[in-house]
């Protein structure tokens, strides 16, 4: 019971960790934007879930491998096959670990999940590009990032978006004549992140 409890915590911290990335991708996947950014507040507190599972994995590995003594008790195997149960097997700790781990790095590797868009975009006149900085709030990793990229790419007349979590910020060149900055702007807080300030460059 102990060592499922073990499992099951560091297996909960490690989704908990990663759950502001995880969500925009479940998102985007159910097609519901707005709900991307829900669990934003998780990101203050990621650095101590990340810490729980690191504790509570090591804790369950160090019981795993430290030496036992000789009990006579058939607590720990199958009354019908005499071999460990699965559960509570290296075997099993191990599928957990790489699970975990998964979930802790899943920051890094969310973009990946974003279809990338390549549209080629006819400019007429040169004089109606324009390039907008847009301050972000509530972007929390690169996920983030490629999902806002992703909602404003759907627009017409994007040219160029370079989205950036942590400057907390989004760079967008775009032809007036197709969309404008209210657009751009609506197409940014549909994502659930918010729209603080915006300046031309």
């Amino acid at each position: 019971m102990k060592k499922r409890l073990l499992l099951g915590s560091s297996i909960l911290t490690a989704v908990g960790a990663s759950l502001c990335c995880i969500v925009p991708v479940l998102a985007l996947i159910a097609g519901v934007g707005g709900f991307a950014s829900a669990f934003s507040w998780v990101e203050p507190i990621r650095p101590y879930l990340v810490g729980m599972t690191i504790l509570v994995l090591g804790f369950a590995w160090y019981h795993k491998l430290k030496p036992k003594k000789e009990v006579d008790c058939n607590c720990e195997t199958d009354s019908k096959t005499g071999r460990s149960k699965f559960i509570q097997s290296k075997t099993f700790l191990g599928i957990v670990t790489v699970f975990a781990s998964l979930m802790l790095a899943f920051p890094m590797y969310a973009h990946v999940f974003y279809p990338k868009v390549e549209k080629q975009v006819v400019i007429v006149d040169k004089s109606d590009v324009q390039k907008v900085e847009f301050s972000i709030s509530g972007m929390t990793c690169n996920g983030c990032a490629a999902h806002v990229d992703h909602e404003v790419n759907k627009l017409p007349g994007i040219i160029n978006i370079t989205t950036s979590y942590k400057n907390k910020n989004s760079i967008i060149e775009f032809d007036s004549s197709k969309t404008d900055v209210e657009e751009i702007k609506e197409a940014i807080n549909a994502t659930g992140y918010t729209v603080t300030d915006k300046k031309e460059q």
